[in-house]
């Protein structure tokens, strides 16, 4: 998954993302090192946040 490259491209820290989407930090943690696999809903709220597609973000291809 392309969570933490694209979080570091736009300079943001894991708190700063995680409040923004209102999810605890720990838990977007596990998602960028693929300790846990996000939700469907999950995967819709980060694709929107980080403006790129789902495929994208999950690495199923490299058009956001």
């Amino acid at each position: 998954m392309r969570l933490k490259e694209l979080r570091k491209t736009k300079g943001l820290t894991q708190t700063q993302v995680a409040d923004e989407l209102n999810m605890p930090q720990n838990t977007l943690s596990q998602y960028e090192n693929e300790n846990r696999k996000p939700s469907k809903l999950a995967l819709k709220a980060l694709a929107d946040y980080y403006d790129v597609s789902i495929d994208y973000l999950v690495e199923r291809g490299n058009q956001k």
